[in-house]
């Protein structure tokens, strides 16, 4: 390990083409995420949720890498993928999917582009789905090519976000829909923009196709954003948790089923494709799950931070679920998370323990998400 303006860092581990100007903002922190560093810390993370809701941030997520998968029977392989029905899904179309193994278990839970007939991204939440997926290209006698390509995104998001898109793209930009993509080029940058992004709130992501040049187009976003309290940040716990957003290792592994999420509409059992995982899910939908994911609220003084354990769940005495993702809202001005629960607990109103670093505490499963739970914010 090598020392770069007071952080170690690796050639093992990957840096985005934004690094360095995220460490010229004001980036203090790292965490690792696909293989590269994706910045977690300029500062207060309160006031990064309050410039999120209130104007705008800039992410760096090229973390969010992309699986592209072209050929003949690209759309025939990318259906085998996932049991989401993907036979209506336009060029140009965003989904948010599932990506399932045979057991039905959750390997990643990216956002699906279709750029062309016979072309798409996978954006990935974190998990080697490009391995996965040149695994299963090799025996099933389709004619498809997948790699990863030079594609890096940003986030931007938050209500003034709008606004900076059209100072950046002009008028036209305001006409992209929600989960929809277009081509632009910004001075010669070539990006797909996308009406995308994890944050709950109004936003962007922009999909840079050349590497060479992240500098470049981190600085033009953020002057463009200047007038408009544009601020350099990064992807809000708070809000994700306000908006019951799953964050992958966290809220769900290879070992939680869709249904167990709530996600039994993102599962469709009837479609003629045999997509993976399609017999255990029908199994799993037939018989039941014996935990589900519930939205918690906890008392006691407001978490000084999110949670970096499991925390126990009890009832009468006897452990039964976890609490996945926790944190303070000060908006809400409570303590909130996302826990798995045996079903026989989680109805909303259930008074259960939480076994937290400083003792026990009382909660009480509530509805999620949190807080805009029509997403009308995200849509509008």
């Amino acid at each position: 390990m090598t020392k770069s303006d007071g952080f170690g860092f690796g050639t093992q581990i990957r840096k985005s083409p934004y690094f360095d100007a995220t460490v010229r903002w004001g980036a203090q922190g790292f965490s690792v995420y696909n293989h590269m560093y994706i910045p977690r810390d300029f500062g207060s993370p309160e006031q990064n949720f309050w410039n999120l809701v209130n104007d705008a941030i800039l992410c760096d997520v090229a973390v969010e890498r992309q699986v592209e998968i072209t050929g003949p029977d690209a759309a025939k392989f990318v259906q085998m993928l996932t049991p989401r029905d993907l036979s209506k899904m336009a060029v140009g179309q965003c989904k948010y999917i599932l990506i399932t193994n045979a057991d039905g278990g959750l390997l990643n839970d990216p956002i699906l582009l279709r750029l062309a007939e016979n072309h798409f991204w996978i954006s990935l939440a974190d998990s080697d789905i490009l391995l996965w997926a040149q695994g299963v290209a090799v025996h099933s006698g389709l004619d498809v090519s997948i790699c990863e390509p030079d594609v890096s995104p940003l986030q931007l998001q938050g209500p003034k976000s709008g606004e900076v898109m059209k100072a950046l793209f002009g008028d036209s930009i305001m006409d992209l829909k929600y989960y929809w993509l277009r081509k632009f080029e910004l001075d010669g940058i070539p990006l797909i923009v996308s009406r995308t992004g994890w944050s709950s709130e109004l936003g962007y992501e922009l999909y840079l196709q050349d590497g060479t040049r992240g500098d470049e187009l981190w600085e033009k976003v953020m002057a463009a954003g200047k007038p408009f309290d544009l601020k350099p940040g990064h992807t809000s716990s708070i809000r994700r948790i306000e908006g019951g957003m799953l964050s992958y290792h966290a809220d769900a592994d290879i070992n939680t089923n869709p249904y167990e999420l709530g996600f039994d509409r993102l599962v469709n059992l009837d479609i003629d494709a045999e997509f993976i995982g399609k017999s255990a899910l029908r199994r799993i939908k037939k018989n039941g799950t014996s935990r589900k994911q519930v939205g918690l609220v906890i008392d006691g003084a407001p978490l000084t931070g999110p949670n970096t354990t499991f925390w126990a769940i009890s009832k009468d005495g006897a452990v039964v679920g976890k609490v996945t993702s926790a944190v303070y809202s000060p908006r809400l001005e409570q303590n909130i998370a996302l826990a798995m629960i045996s079903t026989g607990c989680s109805e909303i109103g259930t008074v259960v323990d939480v076994a937290m670093p400083d003792g026990i505490h009382k909660a009480t499963i509530a509805e999620r998400p949190f807080f805009d739970p029509k997403k009308k914010i995200a849509a509008s």
